[in-house]
C-alpha cells in the first residue's frame, strides 16, 4: 500500500513540472540555502502555495515527495517503512519533501531520525502551531521557515501581466492600469488557483475556507460544538478590522465560557484564517488585557462569505495593509500593534524594534473630506509626542503628498500600491 502511494505522489510530482508558474517573492533566497544541512519548513495557509514553492525551489533536484494528506499514510506505525517504499520507487535519494507533515502524529522525532541520516529534508505545513515549544525543542537549531502567504500584489501584477515600476507611476494610462488590477486585488484577493485557472472566486474562497475549518480545526482538535465555531469564525469575517475583547464575543456568541471562546480564537489563528493584534502598550500587562482586533489572511473571504457584501475599501485596505506587514516580516504582538493614543484616537499600525517605535502608521482610504484628513493627521501629531517617533505614514488609496507641519513634523502620505511595489517605506 505505501509504495502505492509513494508511486501515485511521483506522479503527481511529475505532472506538476508540465504547467509553468511564477517564481514567488522569496523563492531566490531559499534556494540559496537549499544544501545547509537545515531542514526547510515551508508555512502558510491551505492553498496559498506552499507545496509549489517547495517544488520551484527542489526544481533540477532529485528528491522524493509524499503528501500527508492521505489519510492511508496516517496509519502506518513503522515510519522506517516509508522510506523504504520511497527507495524503492526512487533508488538512491538525497532530498526528501514532505507535504502537510503536521498530520503525521510525532512527526517531528521522525524527521529528526532522518535529518541524522543526512536528508535534505523540505517540509510544508498549514498548521501556525506546529512550531510549539515541545516540537521545538527536538529540533533546535536544525530548521529554518519560510512563510507562504497567498499573492502579494507583486506577484498578483506580475500574474495579470501588468507592468510596474517607479518609472510607469508617472505614465497616466500604465498608472490607471496598475490602480485597476490593484482594485480588483483588494476585492478578490491573492489565492494562487483563482488566478491561475479563471475559477469562481467567491465559490472557490467559500468551499476552501469551509474545508479549512473542518479538516484543520474540527477534526484536529476533535471540535464537538462544530456549529459553534463555524458562527465565530463568519462573525469574525463580518467584523474584520474590528475591535473585540473575549468577555463581549462570549456574551453576543453566547459562548458557556470565555475560555472556550479563546481557544476556538486559538484554532482559527492556527490555521491561518485569522490574525489578532494587541494594543500598544510601555506596559506588557495592559497589552494582553486590552481590545484587540481581528484580521483575515486575504480579502477574497471577506466577498465570499458575506450574505450581501458592501465594498468598505477603507476596511479592506486596512486588512490589506496588515498582511503586507506580515510578508515584511513583521510579527503581530511582537513588532506590529495598533495603538490607542491617551486622547483616545487610534493609530492603525506601530512598528517596532527591541527598544523603541519605528514607525507610525494610519490607513485612510481617501484624503479629500477635511475633517477625515484633520482627524488622521491629529492622531500622528499625538502619536509622535506619546511614543517618540518621527518616522509618520498615511496608507492611502491613491493620494501622495508629504505634509510639513509648522512644528517640522512630516508626515509621509503614499498610495497603498505605491507602499507595497517600492517598499522603500518600512
Amino acid at each position: 500500500m505505501i509504495k502505492k502511494i509513494v508511486l501515485q505522489n511521483k506522479l503527481e510530482k511529475e505532472e506538476f513540472y508540465n504547467e509553468n508558474y511564477i517564481n514567488r517573492d522569496n523563492l531566490i533566497s531559499a534556494k540559496k540555502e537549499l544544501d545547509s544541512s537545515l531542514i526547510k519548513l515551508i508555512m502558510g495557509p491551505r492553498r496559498s502555495g506552499k507545496s509549489t514553492f517547495a517544488f520551484l525551489l527542489l526544481k533540477n533536484k532529485d528528491f522524493a515527495y509524499i503528501n500527508f494528506d492521505d489519510e492511508n499514510l496516517l496509519k502506518v506505525d513503522d515510519f522506517d517503512s516509508i522510506i523504504e517504499a520511497i527507495h524503492e520507487v526512487y533508488g538512491t535519494i538525497k532530498y526528501l519533501f514532505f507535504d502537510e507533515i503536521q498530520n503525521l502524529p510525532s512527526w517531528e522525532l521522525f524527521i529528526n531520525k532522518l535529518k541524522r541520516r543526512k536528508y535534505k529534508i523540505v517540509l510544508t505545513s498549514s498548521n501556525a502551531n506546529m512550531l510549539s515549544q515541545d516540537i521545538a525543542t527536538v529540533l533546535t537549531g536544525r530548521y529554518t521557515v519560510y512563510e507562504i502567504l497567498p499573492f502579494s500584489l507583486t506577484e498578483y501584477l506580475t500574474i495579470k501581466e501588468v507592468e510596474f515600476s517607479e518609472e510607469i507611476f508617472s505614465l497616466p494610462k500604465k498608472n490607471a492600469e496598475i490602480l485597476k488590477a490593484t482594485n480588483s486585488y483588494l476585492i478578490n484577493g491573492g489565492y494562487p488557483e483563482i488566478l491561475h485557472d479563471n475559477i469562481s472566486e467567491r465559490n472557490y474562497l467559500s468551499t476552501l475556507f469551509d474545508a479549512t475549518i473542518f479538516k484543520d480545526i474540527i477534526v484536529r482538535y476533535k471540535i464537538r460544538n462544530s456549529v459553534k465555531l463555524k458562527e465565530l469564525a463568519y462573525y469574525l469575517i463580518a467584523n474584520f478590522t474590528s475591535l473585540f475583547t473575549y468577555n463581549s464575543l462570549t456574551r453576543n456568541l453566547k459562548f458557556k465560557s470565555v475560555e472556550t471562546l479563546e481557544k476556538y480564537i486559538s484554532y482559527l489563528e492556527s490555521s491561518y484564517l485569522f490574525f489578532t493584534l494587541n494594543r500598544f502598550s510601555f506596559k506588557h500587562k495592559l497589552q494582553n488585557s486590552s481590545p484587540k482586533k481581528i484580521y483575515i489572511i486575504d480579502n477574497g473571504y471577506i466577498k465570499s462569505k458575506a450574505i450581501r457584501f458592501s465594498s468598505d475599501y477603507g476596511r479592506l485596505l486596512e486588512n490589506a495593509v496588515f498582511i503586507e506587514f506580515l510578508r515584511r516580516k513583521y510579527v503581530q504582538n511582537e513588532t506590529l500593534f495598533y495603538y490607542n493614543c491617551k486622547q483616545g484616537k487610534e493609530i492603525d499600525f506601530i512598528t517596532k524594534n527591541i527598544t523603541e517605535v519605528t514607525g507610525i502608521f494610519k490607513v485612510a482610504y481617501s484624503l479629500d473630506d477635511k475633517l477625515t484628513r484633520k482627524r488622521e493627521i491629529a492622531a500622528l501629531v499625538i502619536a509622535k509626542k506619546e511614543l517618540d517617533c518621527d518616522n509618520l505614514y498615511i496608507i492611502t488609496w491613491n493620494k501622495e503628498e508629504t505634509i510639513l507641519l509648522n512644528d517640522d513634523t512630516i508626515i509621509n502620505v503614499i498610495p497603498f500600491y505605491k507602499w507595497v511595489l517600492t517598499k522603500k517605506q518600512k
